[in-house]
Parts: structure tokens; C-alpha cells; sequence
């Protein structure tokens, strides 16, 4: 919660005020070719649209993909170029990694890799980006934690207006694989709507 308090230009659940449930799913570290697609059409199985949270060099690796994920109609924001923690690096040095990045993915949406940025950092990027934080982690990367746990943090977490996150990654795999659609028929089942992150 503090360091919510700290970045509150930053966006970390998306609350309407009438309407059906909603929450926002997105994924990170992709696109790659062992996961992505899967991830595609496990999404288009249940209908639902979500944001793709892109890291630069693997777009540069595998452009169609990115391609695919706008062809199917969902949103892409940028992860910096090599998935950098920003509180690692120099302002100047994250931000040219990231401008780099956004050379190869066209989009106004900005996630920190790990949520964690310098406050100089995100003094800039919120000049360029809408940046997009979250409130669920399902923590599918966790190698501490099954598939029943990661669809249990979603279970225990969600509510209206979450934005939701899950790695389209090969550490994720397994417990993503596992998680993803049972999480979303859960979801469906208590009344959520799904919405992409919109990129205007």
C-alpha cells in the first residue's frame, strides 16, 4: 500500500461505476513462440480479449507474434527493451532501454518489469505512458508455488476492476498452463466481464 502511495500517477485497478464485474487480464515477458500462442487461443476459446505487457528484444526476435496479438484484437504496452528492474538502473540508462523498446512496440501503456521504478523514472515515463501497474499477482512464475495455489491467489484476490497478472514465459509455463483457464471459468462463473486495457 506505501508504495502504491508513492507512485500515484500509476494505474492499479480500473473501477467502473455501474455495470457487470470486470476485470483486466494481462500478461508479461512475451511474446515468445513456446507460450504466446497458446496464451492466444486459450483467450480466443473463452472469447475474452486481454494486454500484453511486451518486452522489446523479444519483439525484435519475433515480430509476427506481436503482429498476431493485435490481429486478434488485444492490447500490447511496453516492458522495456531487456526487462530491466528499474531500481537497479540509472534513470538515464532505463529510460533510452525503454525509448528503444518503444521503437518496436507502438503503444502508450508502460509496465515497470517486477512493478518497481525509481520515482525520477516514472516522473518521466508518465509524460509518454499511461503506466499500468496491477492489484492481483497470480505469482504463476513462483517455482515455490503449484497451479492449485496460483488459481487460489486469483481466487482470493479479485474483485471488481482487477488488473490481473500472468506470464506468457517459460518459467510461468507449468502453474500458467494449469491456472489460466480454470482462473477465467472461475471468473466467469462469479459474473466477471474481461476488457483489454485500451491503448487511446
Amino acid at each position: 500500500m506505501l508504495y502504491r502511495l508513492l507512485f500515484p500517477e500509476a494505474i492499479w485497478r480500473i473501477k467502473r461505476r455501474k455495470g457487470k464485474p470486470r476485470v483486466f487480464l494481462t500478461f508479461d515477458d512475451g511474446p515468445i513462440p513456446e507460450e504466446t500462442p497458446w496464451v492466444l487461443d486459450t483467450l480466443d476459446r473463452y472469447g475474452i480479449k486481454a494486454t500484453f505487457f511486451m518486452v522489446g528484444d523479444n519483439v525484435r526476435r519475433h515480430p509476427e507474434l506481436l503482429d498476431e496479438v493485435l490481429r486478434r484484437g488485444h492490447s500490447i504496452g511496453n516492458h522495456t527493451m531487456h526487462h530491466l528492474q528499474g531500481m537497479k538502473e540509472r534513470a538515464h540508462h532505463y529510460l533510452r532501454d525503454t525509448a528503444e523498446a518503444a521503437a518496436l512496440i507502438d503503444s502508450p501503456l508502460f509496465r515497470p518489469p517486477h512493478g518497481l521504478l525509481r520515482w525520477k523514472q516514472a516522473r518521466v515515463l508518465k509524460e509518454h505512458f499511461n503506466i499500468i501497474m496491477y492489484d492481483l499477482v497470480s505469482r504463476d512464475y513462483s517455482r515455490k508455488l503449484s497451479g492449485e495455489q496460483v488459481l487460489d491467489n486469483v481466487k482470493r484476490y479479485a474483485r471488481d476492476g482487477s488488473i490481473i497478472v500472468f506470464h506468457d514465459s517459460l518459467k510461468a509455463s507449468k502453474n500458467m498452463r494449469y491456472a489460466l483457464p480454470r482462473a477465467i471459468e472461475w471468473l466467469l462463473e462469479q459474473g466477471y466481464e474481461f476488457a483489454p486495457i485500451p491503448m487511446h
